[in-house]
């Protein structure tokens, strides 16, 4: 029988073209993104706080650790489909369903970069316009 403390919830979370694994624990609030701590892997404060943003909402800050392992994309990407993760862990775990879908946390960010076109610069940059 497992102990209250070994339980471990796992979430996906998909952005862009980032894919995390996300595990959360019962904890102290550290938070390792591919074996390093957020603050070190992630470059800009704002992104780590984003990610947070489903443990603020829930008053879990300081109850769960999370594990993440994140591949694909760049750091906007990761730090979107992370906190998708969490989300998808904390529901799992049986965090307040409602909180988090007020704040749209629940839904996935299906928006992917638009591939481009044959005849024109990107997907829908025209080539410049010349009259002579």
């Amino acid at each position: 029988m497992a102990k209250k403390t070994d339980l471990q919830y796992y979430g996906t979370g998909k952005r862009k073209s980032s894919i995390a694994r996300v595990y959360v624990t019962a904890g102290t609030g550290k938070i390792i993104v591919n074996d390093r701590p957020v603050d070190e892997y992630m470059p800009y404060a704002t992104l780590v706080l984003d990610l947070k943003q489903p443990l603020v909402l829930t008053g879990t800050e300081n109850k769960y650790d999370v594990r993440a392992e994140v591949k694909g994309g760049g750091f906007t990407g990761q730090a979107g489909a992370i906190r998708l993760g969490i989300t998808r862990a904390l529901l799992e775990a049986g965090c307040d369903r409602a909180v988090l879908k007020a704040a749209g946390m629940i839904t996935r960010d299906s928006r992917k970069k638009e591939r481009k076109k044959y005849g024109l610069k990107a997907a829908r940059r025209a080539p410049q316009f010349s009259k002579r």
